[in-house]
């Protein structure tokens, strides 16, 4: 395993990107989600609302205001996992805020050839690729600034926005199967 960094020591990426700042999501459930006030209110079938003082919405809505953009696309299980079904219910809170999230089935990223790991793609110059245990506890990450692994970065970037669907696009076809 690679040096793994904490990833409270990348934080500073989400402000001084440049011009993107892209996560390919792949894990059906986070730890970090689970252990949040959020998750509690998902679970008593809650609304979970922007909230303009949130310190992610909060810099999502600075960032994009200047012009920047925050992208993302997950992976869903075809059913979602109780994990991506709090992703799906409060990624609506982000898309508010300014960011473009997508969702892929997980079968169909397997058929076009995208990998099992997360990562952030700033500027299309660095990686940041995440370490997860089998609890969706984060590690640390790793950050890669090499050409090849950007570029290859780039290129899954790429194909995963072509066959992502727009998050309420998603979520409406969701509804529609259930």
């Amino acid at each position: 395993m690679a040096n793994l960094t904490p990833f409270t020591e990348v934080k500073s990426y989400f402000k001084e990107f440049e011009h993107t700042a892209w996560r390919l999501e792949t894990q059906r459930g986070y730890a970090s989600d689970r252990a949040g006030e959020k998750w509690q209110r998902f679970l008593r079938g809650e609304h979970i609302a922007y909230d303009p003082t949130q310190s992610w919405q909060a810099n999502v809505r600075l960032q994009t205001e200047a012009g920047k953009r925050f992208e993302r696309v997950r992976l869903v299980d075809s059913p979602p996992t109780e994990g991506q079904r709090f992703l799906l219910r409060s990624g609506l809170a982000n898309v508010e805020a300014g960011e473009d999230i997508r969702n892929l089935y997980r079968s169909d990223a397997r058929r076009i050839g995208l990998p099992d790991y997360d990562f952030w793609l700033f500027d299309s110059r660095t990686v940041v690729k995440f370490s997860f245990d089998d609890e969706g506890n984060n590690l640390g990450v790793e950050v890669i600034e090499d050409a090849a692994t950007v570029l290859a970065a780039c290129q899954i970037r790429d194909v995963a926005w072509h066959y992502a669907v727009p998050t309420i696009e998603f979520q409406t076809q969701l509804r529609s199967t259930v």
